[in-house]
């Protein structure tokens, strides 16, 4: 069984051996007619070819390998979609909430271009929304309200997990003269960065809103703030 830490985020290896069908999971199992014709069963490579001059083992296994970032990029743009819908506060409600969308924005596009990817491969994406949350090597907090610093901190953890599963798949990619997923992941990489910029850039202590409680408090308005996940690799 899969274990997790406190923080929700599983292992840091990728699921290479899950492939084809598997009646635990919640996405292999249909209640569709029998009249479906099967071409070829979730999270395989096309034995044939694909087109690209690739073995057949290095598309299986990149094409795995890109279905966990699809994964993990589903997981991240539902929780970026639920925190542009929860936004407030005199900081968040405005400007936040313009940032969260641009977030949603990009995130919908690199989920684009990873599938893609996965398909030229020859490898059938993942596209269950709830298989998706199993095979994900991130996982979405806990339902409910919290505060928008919890939100963001969750958000930063996100992209900080992201960044290290794609240079895993970068390297990786290299050795097999994989250069068209190397250059899909460089590309997405260097934005996810740049969104974790974002989101560490808003954590920071300092604000222009201030409000009466630091006459009465002597905290000088430095925020209280959970560390982030000593356990995320980097």
């Amino acid at each position: 069984m899969e274990t997790h830490d406190n923080q929700g985020f599983s292992h840091d290896e990728f699921k290479l051996n899950q492939t084809g069908f598997n009646m635990a999971m919640p996405g292999h199992q249909s209640n569709h007619p029998n009249d479906m014709v099967l071409r070829q069963e979730p999270r395989t490579a096309r034995k044939e070819g694909s087109g690209i001059s690739l073995p057949y083992e290095t598309r299986l296994e990149m094409g795995l390998m890109l279905d966990e970032h699809l994964c993990a990029l589903n997981v991240a743009l539902h929780q970026y979609t639920k925190h542009h819908w929860l936004t407030e506060g005199a900081e968040s409600f405005g400007s936040l909430h313009h940032i969260l969308d641009e977030h949603i924005d990009v995130t919908q596009d690199h989920i684009d271009r990873v599938g893609e990817r996965v398909a030229r491969l020859g490898v059938v994406p993942t596209a269950h929304p709830v298989t998706q949350h199993e095979i994900s090597y991130i996982k979405h907090e806990v339902e409910g309200r919290y505060t928008m610093r919890d939100y963001l901190r969750n958000d930063l953890e996100h992209e900080i997990k992201i960044q290290g599963m794609m240079r895993k798949t970068i390297k990786r990619a290299h050795s097999l003269n994989d250069f068209g997923t190397v250059q899909v992941l460089e590309d997405i990489l260097l934005k996810r960065e740049d969104l974790g910029y974002h989101l560490w850039s808003l954590l920071e202590d300092d604000s222009l809103v201030r409000g009466m409680t630091h006459l009465l408090d002597g905290q000088n308005d430095i925020a209280s703030n959970r560390n982030l996940n000593p356990n995320l690799k980097q």
